[in-house]
């Protein structure tokens, strides 16, 4: 008979631990939460000093009945669930639930899941830290207020089925404010102007950029200017005036943090920070390798330290020096500077076992979890290695008044580019030949001008949007993936190859949000709450503080709302549009993908068809009508209504304006007019 008993969240967690283990343990998973607040009601007692309400997760009995009655034979319980604050939290739940003797239960943690690691813990053990299961439980209730005091609002104001969310309402605030920003760009003209220059006993030429004269930097705003350069330049005689020769390092990259693998794998795997969290916790809880059997792959992965421990710190230095070199092992690691406080238990993430490259295990894994533990292996062990030293080649080439510039930079010493490298890392550099000297004549050759744009600010990807979160404070790094995957389900937000965009239903519930709540959608207020509850977590503030601080304000702000909503209740518009069935006058309703029409005799007539928004303008290339359309994942753009016949499309709206000097359709842009062509590059303000 087991003497000890092991509880973890995750079956495939239990069958690695389980391995371990003697025989003299049982090891048993919760499947992750036992308990919770209840979903038909708030579960937060507001008039007894916000006590919380929990219960048994519908369909957890029977598993309770099972580790209860495992728990009473053992002689100890050791809870290991995950080392983070909602792991915490689910071991007191699990104490509570199965009134487990507190004598005889000990809390355990692992950053991996090795066999040192766990049975170290085991030695390890501890009470259950309060403050962080404090922590846990406030930010579940904050998120619970917000949820369900708002939603309802929602679906008085829009439809059934809508969410709002302490988190990610802030991350659709930061998409709409972006969509604002780039649909009132003006994009603004400017030129470059290369040059190719020869020099002597060399065959190949090599381009300069220009740069302005010899006192100060020339902006090129338009063909004009570029060409009167380029006549003055005609017969100018070209020198080199200065050759500057010098060396700059490149860092080594830190290990990742869940942030930052999130932004990674997206930009190089083109995973979703979702796909990215599932198949890293494949690897953190343990893969089948032969000759080792089932063992955890990468470190715990959900953190925000680059911290590395001790061990594995030097276990990777050694294999550096074995494989790469002494010469390739960074001298020191340089120390880790936060501007907030961190889970500092943690460690970054990081492969557990270093010599288990991912070649040698490559057969063992499913594709995409080898490409995503080859991400992690290979920027741990760069984050070990010497930087990597360029040779930086800058020269001067002054004549007729102007100067040029060229800078090229070859490898001088790999250090961790050898195991790492970025797409930046991968840009090629111009080649300069290093006989080049200052004073020498050069002979110009052809002249390159080309005309640009400025351009926008970039939609959000996910990778961009995790970034941003993370610089603004909000949220951590366990709630990232589930923010962005609820915004994308709810249909707030539309992704379209990487990029996010706002849809319509998203731009109303937002706007609602901003009018009526704009605390909660404020980036400084969501930052200051997660700033409150890092406070919690160290124990100097008590948790009943925030909520008693946040509720009255919320319940105000709601009370208020609800006045203002039932005043300005959307009606079903009636159309004009007449019902091919019964002859009624369709309605406008709204769906998960926005507006569509329906019949108002529902549901003895359920004959439903496309709403189009009508603009009022004509189609310059065919004289249809223009109105509003969607993409199928609900972005919003103007087409004509005689497609697939007209092909005209815009992502900004018409104005019916023609362009006085091409004969373009202007599109509005703030408060101007723009031309469609964007080499055309008219502007005008729009009349109010």
């Amino acid at each position: 008979m087991s003497k000890y008993l092991v509880i973890v969240e995750s079956p495939a967690k239990a069958e690695t631990i389980k391995k371990f283990l003697g025989k003299n343990y049982e090891v048993m998973a919760s499947n992750g939460h036992v308990r919770d607040l209840p979903k038909s009601r708030l579960g937060v007692d507001v008039d007894n000093d916000y006590e919380p309400k929990y219960i048994t997760i519908r369909g957890k009995g029977e598993l309770l009945a099972k580790l209860r009655k495992a728990a009473k034979k053992a002689d100890k319980v050791y809870l290991a669930t995950d080392p983070d604050r909602e792991g915490e939290a689910i071991s007191w739940h699990l104490l509570e639930a199965l009134r487990l003797d507190g004598s005889k239960t000990s809390r355990i943690t692992f950053n991996e899941i090795t066999k040192n690691a766990v049975k170290q813990s085991i030695k390890e053990a501890r009470d259950i830290d309060m403050n962080l299961v404090d922590a846990q439980q406030v930010r579940r209730m904050l998120d619970r207020m917000v949820g369900y005091k708002i939603s309802p609002l929602l679906w008085a104001k829009v439809k059934n089925g809508l969410s709002a969310g302490r988190v990610q309402s802030v991350a659709l605030r930061l998409i709409c404010d972006r969509e604002k920003e780039i649909d009132s760009f003006i994009p603004k003209e400017y030129w470059s102007l290369d040059a190719l220059f020869g020099a002597p006993g060399e065959k190949k030429p090599f381009k300069a950029h220009f740069y302005g004269d010899a006192d100060a930097r020339i902006e090129l705003d338009n063909e004009k200017q570029v060409d009167d350069i380029i006549e003055k330049l005609k017969d100018a005689e070209f020198g080199v005036s200065d050759v500057k020769v010098s060396e700059r390092v490149k860092k080594s990259p830190k290990p990742f943090t869940t942030s930052t693998l999130q932004q990674e794998s997206a930009k190089t795997l083109n995973f979703s920070t979702q796909k990215t969290m599932r198949i890293a916790q494949q690897l953190y809880e343990g893969v089948n390798i032969k000759g080792y059997g089932t063992i955890g792959l990468i470190t715990y992965l959900r953190t925000d330290s680059t911290r590395i421990s001790e061990e594995a710190d030097g276990l990777c230095r050694e294999f550096i020096s074995q494989n790469y070199g002494g010469e390739y092992v960074i001298k020191a690691a340089g120390e880790e500077k936060n501007r907030r406080k961190i889970q500092d238990a943690h460690e970054a993430i990081r492969p557990t076992y270093v010599d288990l490259t991912p070649v040698k295990i490559k057969e063992q894994l499913s594709r995409e979890q080898f490409r995503l533990y080859q991400l992690i292996w290979k920027r741990f062990v760069a984050s070990r290695m010497e930087y990597a030293k360029y040779e930086t080649t800058s020269i001067k080439i002054d004549g007729g008044g102007y100067r040029f510039t060229a800078v090229a930079s070859k490898v001088k010493f790999a250090g961790y580019l050898s195991v790492y490298q970025t797409d930046e890392d991968r840009q090629e550099s111009d080649v300069i030949s290093s006989k080049i000297e200052k004073g020498m004549k050069l002979k110009a050759g052809e002249y390159e001008k080309q005309q640009h744009f400025t351009q926008p600010p970039a939609h959000f990807t996910e990778a961009s949007l995790v970034k941003t979160l993370e610089e603004l404070g909000i949220g951590r790094p366990s709630t990232y993936a589930p923010t962005i995957t609820t915004i994308i389900a709810r249909r707030y937000v539309a992704k379209e190859k990487k990029n996010l965009y706002v849809t319509e239903l998203g731009e109303i519930v937002n706007s609602i949000m901003v009018r009526e709540f704009a605390s909660i959608v404020d980036a400084n207020f969501t930052a200051n709450l997660e700033g409150l509850l890092d406070c919690v977590e160290e124990g100097t503030v008590a948790w009943k503080t925030v909520v008693r601080n946040f509720y009255p304000d919320l319940e105000v702000a709601v009370e208020k709302a609800e006045k203002e909503l039932q005043e300005i209740k959307i009606e079903d518009e009636v159309t004009e549009d007449i019902c091919e069935n019964c002859g009624r006058n369709m309605v406008i309703k709204y769906g998960p993908h926005g507006k569509f029409l329906a019949c108002p005799g529902f549901p003895d007539c359920r004959n439903t068809k496309p709403y189009y928004e009508k603009t009022g303008v004509s189609c310059p290339d065919c004289g249809g009508e223009i109105v509003i359309k969607k993409t199928q994942k609900g972005r919003r753009y103007y087409g004509c209504l005689n497609h697939p016949d007209c092909d005209f499309m815009s992502w900004q709206k018409p104005s019916g304006k023609l362009c006085p000097e091409c004969g373009k359709m202007m599109v509005e842009k703030g408060n101007k007019l723009v031309c469609m062509d964007n080499t055309c590059g008219y502007m005008e303000k729009k009349q109010s």
